[in-house]
């Protein structure tokens, strides 16, 4: 017999519902349905509110609703940008000249070296000396037999992130798994060829990749693998395949085989990544954000009230022209924020991240357990710098650049980093900022993910880390 306590303390509408319940027990038969139904509509409410909360930043001032923002309690010199703030700055930029500079990097039109005014040495991927010399190698394929019969690929393209919906296959998304994993089914063995057959499943090959990318971010040299039995694949024929998929977006740098036991991901020693932030007209690299006077962020209310935008305004005899200028944030009326920043305190921040492991969990987005050795959230960093470079395309732009190189990446860590360098920059925070923020408890602490746009894989190494090798130089 189910018996409900009596001295349950509930109160408003879940009180009552619970009583009702109780009361119509023998009434309407078991009461297991009224507590199922009570306890989704309960949580969907509870779960809107938080929902509203956390996307304030994004939809502030629609409603009229009052949103709270993240009570930042890290010193700083001026007070830091809101979430929505943040993203403006960081979006409201000329990125299609770095799109465009990036597919003449795909294409083979452009070099890195042309954007930092220097020949640069490139590391080429390779396989892990663990897997023995060339001579074992041959005669590791003389004797494969069985299992050990297949021969594995270790495939480096490089593709235009803003052509695609990301790499990770998705069902009617133009991805760029989709788009090699249907090339490489040319060449699928005729015992997988057959069960895919039977399971009524499109013809595809399986690729591999060291990491995945977003949508909208590029690749220069991402690794990926695949496998087959059938002795008479050769590199060349799948690199032919796959270029003629997606000509001008998706390009095959190299194409090896390699022995069973290497892996993407797995056997890799280190991730590249590069951001390039281009500096709007005006700009130079102190004085970084000038906005027009005609244009606004899109604050939002932490109170009640409203805010100004972007105006020139005289406070103690002084024009604020560098200055955001906020009402109802202070008791005087007025919050001054700063829109500028220096990339020389950006290089700081980053510097303090440089041979440490660290949780980066508060600078990532939707993150899962890992199967990487060691907990899921810890990286570490190799190489962290931010310099300015030259963008040459239709005319010369001036942009930051930040390379970061570590052994692993949280999803939307590098983006994060950057949005967050640039924010705890201009709010002139103290030195080891970002290494205070990975002990916060709330991932709001840290700045909205910067536009993909800018991001690129430069490479993967499964050699030890060579910081010569790097763009921006260590001193």
């Amino acid at each position: 017999m189910l018996v409900f306590p009596s001295a349950v303390p509930v109160q408003g509408t879940v009180g009552r519902s619970f009583v009702s319940v109780r009361k119509s027990f023998w009434k309407r038969g078991s009461p297991f349905l009224h507590l199922k139904r009570l306890y989704f509509t309960q949580t969907s409410e509870a779960m809107e509110k938080v929902q509203d909360v956390e996307e304030g930043e994004e939809q502030a001032g629609a409603s009229g609703k009052v949103y709270v923002h993240y009570d930042h309690t890290l010193p700083s010199l001026y007070p830091r940008w809101t979430a929505r703030e943040s993203f403006r700055f960081m979006h409201d930029r000329p990125w299609q000249e770095v799109r465009d500079f990036y597919s003449n990097l795909v294409n083979g039109q452009s070099s890195l070296s042309v954007l930092f005014g220097n020949e640069l040495v490139q590391e080429v991927t390779e396989v892990p000396e663990c897997f023995g010399n060339a001579g074992e190698e041959t005669a590791f394929k003389e004797d494969r037999v069985g299992r050990w019969a297949r021969k594995t690929f270790k495939i480096v393209v490089s593709y235009h992130g803003t052509s695609f919906d990301g790499w990770q296959k998705q069902p009617g998304l133009n991805t760029v798994q989709g788009l090699i994993e249907k090339s490489l089914g040319a060449f699928v063995d005729e015992k997988k060829a057959k069960m895919l057959k039977e399971k009524h499943l499109p013809l595809e090959g399986c690729a591999v990749v060291a990491g995945r990318t977003d949508k909208g971010v590029t690749a220069l040299r991402q690794v990926c693998s695949f496998y087959t039995w059938r002795e008479d694949v050769k590199p060349q024929d799948i690199k032919e395949c796959i270029d003629s998929a997606a000509p001008g977006k998706l390009r095959v740098v190299s194409v090896s085989e390699v022995p069973r036991e290497f892996h993407p991901n797995f056997t890799a020693k280190w991730r590249r990544y590069l951001y390039i932030f281009p500096l709007n007209d005006g700009e130079d690299e102190e004085v970084c954000g000038t906005v027009d006077d005609d244009k606004t962020l899109g604050c939002h209310d932490d109170h009640a009230g409203t805010r100004n935008g972007f105006h020139d305004n005289i406070v103690n005899g002084k024009v604020l022209e560098d200055l955001i200028l906020c009402d109802g944030d202070d008791k005087d009326g007025t919050e001054i924020k700063r829109r500028k920043f220096d990339i020389a305190q950006v290089d700081m921040f980053l510097r303090q991240l440089e041979g440490k492991i660290l949780s980066y969990k508060m600078f990532a987005r939707d993150t899962k357990a890992s199967r990487n050795i060691g907990p899921p959230t810890e990286c570490f960093m190799y190489h962290a710098r931010a310099g300015l470079a030259r963008l040459r395309c239709m005319e010369e732009r001036k942009v930051m650049c930040i390379e970061l190189v570590a052994n692993r990446f949280l999803r939307k860590m590098v983006r994060v980093l950057v949005a967050t360098a640039i924010r705890e920059a201009a709010a002139g925070a103290e030195e080891e900022v970002l290494v205070k923020l990975m002990d916060s408890t709330c991932r709001r602490a840290t700045a909205p993910p910067a536009a993909p746009d800018g991001l690129c894989l430069v490479d993967v190494g499964y050699s030890d880390f060579n910081p010569r090798n790097c763009c921006l130089i260590v001193d």
